[in-house]
């Protein structure tokens, strides 16, 4: 079995790392220090480490004034809490201004698992994506994870991030060099694109070469750059393969299926399926037992591409 990496570590990790290179760099929590491990900057930086209790919404706020003196302020919670209980917050004092602040949130959708559907933000990118002026970011491993830690911090304006609790495999090369606003393009050369964000990108892969044992080809794209979307390899594979399956563990509603959904009809005639959470909360549960009941698998990707196949 590979060796399995925790996203958010990686995070914390990185940001011990990067911050003599950026000492403008300062950190905010809420009460989850130790989960989304922003405690390791804490340890380091103490004075440069700010937990403002269970109140996002004054976090929030905060980071925008910390933001307006010239600091860079990362801002940590669960996906729910960073979006949810903040979001007034998030729009009218950070991204209206254009404020520097890099938002990360940890525990997206059903990687929380047994924390149960209140703990469980599957909407998280769709409530983001309609702020003007916000960047989004969903790494898909440790890799991408390490590199967009740090690469915003150096792109000004408003971030955010999504992060998962549970571990996910290697995709990328140790050294690989990613370009904001530039998807990347894992398997070429099939008759069906899969579009994957996040968790669902290792699961893609695998369908992918599963498929191509039997003689089936397809494009996988991995969707990091959520907003601004790469049009650009969208349309290209679209009109290469006319064909796609969409991935993500999210809401149908709001994030990369009704984005592609709506650069497709704008742009190009294709048929596109989608493989995501229809319209549903979630449910306590172990996370992969979770992707099962919600179809977010690789045999449900496969299904979706050989119905397109044979269409």
């Amino acid at each position: 079995m590979s060796e399995l990496y925790s996203l958010r570590k990686i995070y914390g990790e990185t940001l011990v790392k990067i911050a003599d290179k950026y000492p403008e760099i300062v950190v905010l929590d809420a009460d989850l220090a130790k989960s989304t491990k922003t405690q390791l900057f804490a340890q380091k930086y103490p004075n440069r480490f700010f937990d403002m209790g269970i109140a996002e919404a004054d976090m929030v706020a905060t980071a925008a004034g910390l933001a307006s003196c010239g600091k860079i302020p990362y801002v940590s919670s669960f996906a729910m809490f960073a979006t949810g209980k903040c979001w007034e917050q998030v729009r009218n004092t950070i991204a209206y201004s254009k404020f520097n602040v890099k938002i990360v949130a940890t525990h997206a959708c059903l990687s929380v698992g047994e924390d149960g559907a209140s703990h469980q933000a599957c909407e998280d990118v769709a409530v983001m994506n309609v702020i003007p002026n916000m960047n989004i970011i969903v790494p898909s491993d440790d890799v991408s994870t390490r590199f967009f830690t740090e690469e915003i911090a150096k792109i000004k304006g408003p971030f955010y991030m999504r992060l998962p609790r549970s571990e996910t495999e290697r995709i990328y090369s140790d050294n690989k060099k990613f370009v904001f606003g530039k998807e990347e393009v894992l398997r070429d050369g099939g008759n069906v694109t899969i579009f994957s964000m996040g968790l669902m990108t290792g699961i893609a892969i695998k369908a992918a070469d599963k498929l191509r044992k039997n003689g089936i080809k397809v494009n996988v794209v991995d969707i990091l750059t959520v907003k601004p979307i790469d049009k650009d390899t969208i349309i290209e594979f679209l009109k290469k393969s006319g064909k796609a399956v969409v991935c993500e563990e999210h809401e149908i509603n709001g994030c990369i299926t009704s984005i592609i959904s709506t650069i497709a009809s704008m742009n190009y005639s294709s048929k596109l399926r989608s493989v995501s959470i229809a319209d549903k909360f979630g449910q306590s549960g172990d996370w992969k037992e979770l992707f099962s009941i919600y179809g977010l698998t690789e045999d449900n990707i496969i299904k979706n591409v050989m119905e397109l196949e044979n269409d």
